[in-house]
């Protein structure tokens, strides 16, 4: 399956790759082109505007929770009956993990896909200077095609032409010019862009300004054929399957599914569209809840996934809820499986920011101004419903917060970061951690969770 496919990229975070990408993910599908959305890196929220943008699910390519071997895989599986796709990419185009080369970098995921890459400049304080920046990204990894450059925050026509004029030297086609445009601007909060969840009314009109900026600035065609130059993935290359990944692992016919139910809505916004899949292809039945507007679990619910997400910018109706509340912690007291990741750990504990919790957890959470992030090496420490003791993952963290005690009697995981540790929760049927982590890398987490779901 040949996809016509680009990368967009940057020289560094800032430069304006989420509102090109955004944008012209949104312009070609008002053409009528169905679009597959992607973005490299562990992100959670800019595939959300880009399911805005697409009307299809926003897929990560990580290439190191993932392994480097599943993104042409995953990304097949995203595209599959897809016209075009667009790839955006994350920091700046060589970054990628700490100390691990170019493992988890745009340019890295870029080669993987064999996809040419547009470069979104950041113009707004240089002129001929521009023309070294692109011959430098352009030459660094010969491996690396850039097949155009946008100009973005250009302040007027003759600074317009003062950038064509430097990079006509430089062999790269400007392939758009975008001013400065207020309207596209997405606000910001301590851990990036404010989901879609929370502001959908204002992000569809964000979305669609930022498809008539690209439309405007930008040569949408010269892009679309730039994506077809895009050279065959590998030779056999096949679409990831959810199905083939727990193969073997529904139960008999007849035998009904467990209810697993997957928190959702504005407060749990961060999950991989693979993890709902994994569970449904193991047998689950997955029911989405929105834990702010529903006071009871889904109907016989046997096990519950609890994603990332703001808990503290909605810990007070969080802690109102209090019949929902309960519910869960009865739940948790019966020993059903329970994974709660990040947002979710922090919804188990006992208090948030002084607000009562589910009190499943014999721990407190608050808010502190310190954000711990970054990729994470672990190994599971105890037995739990997600992996057994000695099972190795890879993981990421995202937050500002501090839970206290950060580990459990029986932990989690020992994790290798800036410093060594163990962290997180196991107790009866309860896994509860801070680290993010993607299951399609290790698709047993998904079929022993259900097995359990069953058997509980």
């Amino acid at each position: 399956m040949s996809v016509p496919r680009l990368v967009i990229a940057a020289p560094a975070s800032g430069s304006g790759k989420t509102t090109v990408a955004t944008g012209l993910m949104a312009a070609l599908a008002g053409r009528g082109l169905a679009v597959s959305p992607h973005k490299v890196g562990p992100d959670y929220i800019d595939p959300g505007y880009h399911a805005l943008a697409t009307r299809r699910a926003g897929r990560n390519l990580d290439a190191y929770l993932c392994g480097p071997e599943l993104v042409g895989p995953l990304f097949l599986h995203a595209a599959r009956g897809c016209d075009i796709a667009v790839v955006e990419g994350v920091m700046g185009l060589y970054d990628g993990a700490a100390g691990e080369g170019e493992l988890g970098s745009t340019a890295q995921v870029a080669k993987l896909l064999r996809a040419p890459v547009v470069l979104v400049v950041d113009a707004s304080a240089q002129s001929r200077s521009v023309a070294a920046l692109v011959h430098g990204f352009a030459s660094w990894d010969p491996q690396v095609r850039i097949g155009g450059v946008i100009l973005n925050k250009v302040a007027s026509d003759r600074h317009e032409e003062l950038l064509r004029e430097a990079l006509e030297s430089v062999g790269v086609p400007v392939l758009g010019v975008l001013r400065r445009a207020a309207a596209v601007a997405t606000p910001s909060r301590h851990l990036g862009l404010v989901p879609v969840a929370e502001r959908r009314s204002a992000a569809v009109d964000a979305v669609r300004s930022m498809a008539a900026l690209v439309s405007e600035g930008c040569d949408v065609s010269a892009l679309a054929a730039l994506a077809r130059t895009a050279g065959p993935l590998p030779e056999g290359s096949a679409p990831w399957d959810p199905a083939s990944a727990v193969a073997g692992s529904r139960p008999p016919a007849g035998r009904p599914a467990p209810a697993v139910a997957v928190a959702g809505g504005p407060a749990f916004t961060f999950s991989y569209a693979e993890h709902t899949e994994l569970l449904t292809a193991a047998g689950a039945d997955v029911v989405t809840f929105d834990p702010l507007r529903d006071e009871q679990l889904p109907e016989d619910t046997a096990g519950l996934v609890i994603g990332g997400g703001f808990p503290e910018v909605y810990g007070a109706e969080l802690s109102a809820n209090e019949p929902l509340r309960r519910a869960i912690a009865e739940l948790a007291r019966r020993g059903a499986p329970l994974a709660a990741e990040c947002a979710g750990l922090l919804y188990l504990c006992r208090e948030l920011d002084g607000r009562p919790m589910c009190g499943v957890l014999d721990a407190t959470a608050r808010m502190t101004e310190r954000l711990t992030l970054g990729y994470r090496d672990a190994v599971a420490i105890s037995d739990s419903v997600l992996a057994g003791a000695g099972t190795r993952m890879r993981g990421h963290e995202f937050h500002r917060t501090v839970v206290t005690p950060g580990a459990g009697a029986a932990p989690a995981w020992g994790v290798r970061g800036p410093e060594r540790r163990v962290e997180g929760f196991v107790q009866h049927g309860v896994h509860a951690s801070y680290l993010h982590t993607h299951w399609a890398a290790r698709p047993g987490v998904s079929r022993r969770f259900v097995e359990r779901c069953r058997t509980s």
